[in-house]
């Protein structure tokens, strides 16, 4: 059965997806392989928390959002990026 993610493990997800160039909230939802309902939770998080940045603009007659990167989410990943290299959570052993 496969291991659940945790919600580090999505946010961080949601925040790499974004700074690698999935702006649109669809865009996110596939390459996070979530549902819905979850990704607009946790996007519109993000936001709250400063994380990420919306951006509206017009088309075709209804507002269209896309996803930025903030320097704060940035400063995120890098920080858990630099964590995992000194202690490699995947190769410690907690008797599964």
């Amino acid at each position: 059965m496969p291991k659940r993610r945790s919600k580090l493990e999505i946010v961080l997800g949601v925040l790499s997806v974004v700074a690698d160039g999935s702006d649109k909230p669809t865009h996110i939802m596939y390459a996070m392989n979530m549902s819905w309902n979850p990704t607009q939770k946790i996007l519109s998080n993000l936001v709250e928390l400063g994380l990420l940045e919306v951006e509206y603009s017009e088309g075709r007659g209804r507002s269209k959002r896309r996803y930025m990167i903030t320097e704060k989410g940035i400063k995120i990943i890098d920080y858990y990026d630099n964590a995992s290299n000194i202690m490699p959570i995947e190769k410690l052993c907690f008797g599964e």
